[in-house]
């Protein structure tokens, strides 16, 4: 029997993914968001409950998909006390898809096991379509038989699943994708910037940087948008800025000195300063082109 879902944070990444899971048969029986107007209309679409606290959603479901921005919004839901997704959550499991620091899905695993629910982190490499697809690439981590019950459900959302280890490590691994990611953005940026300012034609600059060394799956996924100024977000520069600072302060933390990774958190901190948060992470563009921002 296909076990019951239930949804926290039905944004663009989380609306889909649920729309996904309907497509395959599993059942959404409740979704949440602090956007209420956006939650309704998704479980309007869906058929499921309309959640308005966070305590029906683990009441009405046996595993609850959490799809939420940052460290604080992801210790709110599992609050210690007040409405709560831990509450009454004994036999519930929690798929935690988040961009957040390691330790804070550690303290969730905490928390959910004190309580008698299980946690795993599903953290995703991926973007918007991916999730609609079905082809996310999922780094998961926590207790591995835990993973193992949850496969079903986790490869109708991915075409790439890896179990890491123990809860965090998979966070560890996000945050090092997505810095060299980053990093390699703002490299672009600059490359295509300093191309304009020399007056090459940057048609051809990309195609050559395609060819050779240069290329990178952000040229593919950016080096357009930055040439045309479409900005359209995918990945937002706020989130660019969360995860290179995530990354920054684990080398910190480390003793390593991370040159790049902090250059590259301050031009997404800049882009957040001056309002351009909201732009996909090509936005950083605007900040290397002669004659934009």
């Amino acid at each position: 029997m296909s076990q019951i879902i239930g949804f926290v944070g039905v944004g663009r990444m989380g609306a889909n993914m649920a729309r996904r899971l309907k497509d395959q048969g599993h059942p959404i029986a409740a979704v949440y968001d602090r956007a209420t107007a956006l939650s309704a209309e998704l479980a309007i679409e869906l058929g499921a409950t309309h959640a308005t606290t966070l305590a029906q959603v683990t009441a009405a479901a046996d595993i609850v998909i959490t799809v939420v921005t940052d460290d604080e919004a992801q210790l709110a839901i599992f609050a210690e006390e007040g409405d709560s997704l831990l509450t009454a959550a004994a036999g519930t499991t929690f798929v935690n898809c988040a961009t957040i620091t390691p330790a804070t899905h550690v303290e969730v695993q905490r928390r959910a096991q004190a309580v008698g629910a299980a946690s795993l982190e599903a953290c995703m490499a991926s973007s918007i379509p991916q999730a609609r697809q079905g082809t996310l690439y999922l780094m998961c981590a926590g207790e591995e038989s835990v993973f193992n019950t949850l496969r079903a459900v986790l490869e109708d959302l991915s075409a790439n699943l890896r179990y890491i280890g123990p809860a965090g490590s998979a966070a560890q691994v996000k945050a090092l994708v997505n810095m060299v990611m980053n990093i390699n953005t703002a490299a672009l940026a600059e490359g295509l910037g300093l191309g304009q300012a020399l007056g090459l034609d940057l048609d051809m600059l990309r195609e050559v940087f395609s060819q050779t060394g240069a290329n990178s799956q952000v040229l593919k996924t950016d080096g357009e948008d930055m040439q045309k100024r479409d900005h359209e977000c995918y990945f937002s520069a706020d989130h660019a800025a969360k995860d290179s600072t995530i990354a920054w302060v684990l080398g910190c933390k480390s003793g390593m000195g991370m040159p790049l990774a902090a250059a590259t958190k301050l031009q997404y901190d800049r882009m957040r300063a001056i309002g351009l948060g909201h732009l996909d992470k090509s936005g950083v563009a605007e900040l290397t082109f002669k004659g934009r921002s």
